[in-house]
């Protein structure tokens, strides 16, 4: 098992298995907007660039034309990345999870519960280093 790796990851390679809120992504807007940076970078599994953690960061970064995200790059098949549910329903497997990710048939929002048996620290990223680079333009996507 690889160690966890902090990457500022091109969006267009990341990959949802979950739905978002659309409300919670412009309230998020707003306060990135507000605050001019990302504290905590979302989980992405290294080997198939799917997102375990921070679909509605994902989106509101989309939503302000970033073109990176800042990503802790772990191995899903690590057994210290476990997988539960928010809500109640039947158990989730990390299998279905990337299942789901590769047919594109997201879960409803908040379905899956991704939880780590150790330590990953925030790392403050200023949006300034996310956006477009100077002369390309950004890509802006309203969904996701």
């Amino acid at each position: 098992m690889s160690e966890p790796a902090f990457d500022l990851v091109e969006l267009r390679r990341l990959r949802i298995h979950e739905e978002v809120l659309d409300q919670d992504v412009a309230k998020l807007v707003q306060e990135l907007e507000r605050s001019e940076e990302i504290v905590e970078p979302i989980w992405v599994d290294r080997a198939t660039w799917v997102i375990l953690n921070g679909h509605h960061r994902f989106a509101a970064l989309r939503a302000l034309g970033a073109e990176r995200i800042p990503a802790w790059l772990l191995d899903y098949q690590d057994p210290r990345i476990r997988l539960a549910r928010w809500g109640e329903g039947p158990p989730l497997s990390k299998a279905e999870v990337l299942r789901r990710a590769a047919e594109g048939r997201p879960f409803p929002p908040k379905t899956s519960r991704h939880l780590l048996d150790f330590e990953l620290p925030s790392r403050r990223t200023p949006l300034s280093a996310l956006r477009a680079t100077p002369g390309r333009a950004p890509t802006r996507s309203a969904s996701t």
